[in-house]
């Protein structure tokens, strides 16, 4: 987590590579609790407008979420959070991942769909916040 620009703007950094894979036996378990302290974590630190960067690199297809928790995720989330979400950077974006959210763009907001944007290397991303506040995972920087 780190703060860019002037004010409590957020900056949400989210590994994809350290989630649990499907396989465990207390997955769904391990995924509620996890969207549960996601929410309580934003719910804290979300002054005033946020943003999250999805970094998708280094991930088996096993640790990616399904598309019902992403979904529940979405739904479930307070309008005031969903509104002050400035931009969902998703950082080495799988075609999984772009033909997940093609799939299911007739069935978001509009408003949310203008916020998600793919970015396809570290230094793309670094032209877009301030890196000196997004702590990058060993394996996504190998990436």
């Amino acid at each position: 987590l780190g703060y860019y620009g002037d004010g409590l703007n957020a900056i949400v950094v989210f590994a994809v590579c350290f989630m649990p894979e499907s396989s465990q036996p207390n997955y769904r378990y391990l995924m509620d609790n996890l969207f549960k302290y996601i929410i309580g974590t934003l719910e804290l630190l979300v002054a005033e407008n946020y943003m999250i960067v999805y970094l998708n690199g280094a991930t088996t297809r096993r640790k990616m979420p399904s598309l019902g928790w992403l979904r529940k995720c979405y739904q479930q989330i307070d309008r005031r959070l969903r509104k002050n979400l400035k931009s969902l950077i998703i950082v080495h974006p799988s075609w999984f991942i772009r033909t997940l959210l093609a799939i299911t763009k007739p069935f978001i907001s509009s408003k949310f769909s203008q916020k998600i944007r793919y970015v396809f290397t570290l230094a793309e991303l670094a032209e877009l916040i301030p890196m000196e506040y997004v702590g990058i995972p060993e394996c996504i920087k190998q990436y």
